[in-house]
Formats: C-alpha cells, structure tokens, sequence
C-alpha cells in the first residue's frame, strides 16, 4: 500500500478503536467501577478452573506482557524492519517510542478513572494499581501490533501464519489478566482498545511524515532515462 491508503488505514481504524474505548470508559466511570457484562461470569469460570499447571503457565505467560520483554521485541522488530544501519535505528527508535508513550498515556487515563481490581482473595499473582484499562494488556496488545507491522512491511507475502501467533500471544496475556483474577473482562477489553487506538495514531503520524522508504531504506534506484540516439555516421 501506498502511504496515503496506510494513513486512511491505520487514521480509521484507530479512530474507531479510540470511539469504543471512549463509550466502554464512559460506562465505566458511569457504573462507578462496578463489574459490567460477563465481568464477573468470567471470574468465576476462572476461579473454578485453575490447576495448578495451567495456573503457572497463566504466570510464565502474563510475565511477558511487561517488563524487559515487550522493550526487546519491539526493538528487535525495528532492527528487522530497516535494511541498512541508520534504517534499523530509526525504526527501533519509532517502535520503543510508540510503546513507550503508549504506556505512559495508558497509566494517566488508569490514574484518571481509579477503577479498583476484583477482590485480592481471588488473585492468582501479584498485581498492584488500578484496574482499567489492563497494563499488561495494552503492553502486549502494542508489543503485537509493532511486530506484526515489521513482519509485514520486511515480508508482505506467506508471513499470516507468524502474524497469527503474534496476534495469539498479544490476546492471551490480556486474558491471562482475568484468568489470574487480578483484572475485570472489561479492564482487558479497554486495554485492547486503547492499544489499537494509539497504534492508529503513530501509524497514521508514520506515515504521513516518514515515508516507508525512509524506514526499510529500500526505495529503488533512480531509473535511467532512455535518450534516442541518432544513426550512427
């Protein structure tokens, strides 16, 4: 795609992630924090299915949605996505600063609404803060998104089958949250939102200021202009 089909792209998909997220806060806000739909059916499917071994997995798996993890992939996905030094720089770069800013706008929103957590006797894990939307969440959701878009800018042909596990693994820390009892459904749900919504953002700023060619540093070389030439005396 060219740049101005990405723009309208990834301008309306964010947009409209950024109108759900806004509706689903609202409700939110409205209900004071309370549980909403299947918030609390989903806590209880959990708390009634939780052996042992799949509560460590749950553990080992949520692990990845923050910390160090989420910060090497996104910078080994711009390293990926340049083809020359100052590519891979500048695209590792874009990527740490979308993920970056991304949590720190998610943390003021979670600051804004104070949603508390379900009851810490249902906790499987640690967790501290408030609930909505899910750090863990949006961490690996953005994570996801990076990647996925490296993957398919440097290999747009036969790369599904990558992008999918990606995709899975972004969705299954966010459902780790509520399978671990430390977040509502709806906590996840926003952190989903809002990270496919500021992922539209720096996408859509991407490129409409920063040509891809300027990231993959792939642009073709100039074309040869054919002069006719006359007979030869």
């Amino acid at each position: 795609m060219n740049r101005k089909d990405v723009t309208e792209l990834a301008g309306s998909v964010g947009l409209g992630a950024w109108v759900a997220f806004g509706v689903l806060s609202m409700v939110v806000i409205g209900h004071e924090g309370a549980p909403l739909f299947t918030d609390e059916d989903a806590l209880s499917w959990s708390l009634a299915h939780r052996p042992d071994v799949a509560v460590a997995l749950a553990r080992g798996l949520t692990a990845t949605g923050t910390g160090i993890v989420p910060y090497a992939l996104v910078i080994l996905a711009g390293v990926f996505t340049g083809s020359t030094a100052r590519g891979r720089v500048l695209a590792a770069t874009l990527a740490t600063a979308c993920l970056a800013s991304g949590q720190g706008l998610r943390y003021g929103v979670m600051t804004l609404i104070s949603r508390p957590r379900p009851e810490q006797v249902d906790w499987a894990t640690h967790a501290s803060g408030w609930a909505f939307p899910s750090g863990h969440t949006t961490t690996a959701a953005l994570t996801a998104g990076l990647v996925i878009v490296a993957i398919r800018v440097r290999a747009p042909h036969g790369s599904t089958p990558l992008c999918l596990a990606v995709g899975c693994w972004g969705a299954l820390v966010g459902l780790t949250r509520v399978y671990l009892g430390v977040h509502w459904f709806t906590d996840v749900l926003g952190g989903w939102l809002f990270a496919v919504g500021w992922l539209g953002v720096c996408l859509c700023a991407a490129a409409w200021w920063l040509p891809l060619r300027r990231v993959t540093d792939g642009a073709a070389p100039p074309r040869e202009e054919h002069v006719p030439r006359g007979p030869v005396v």
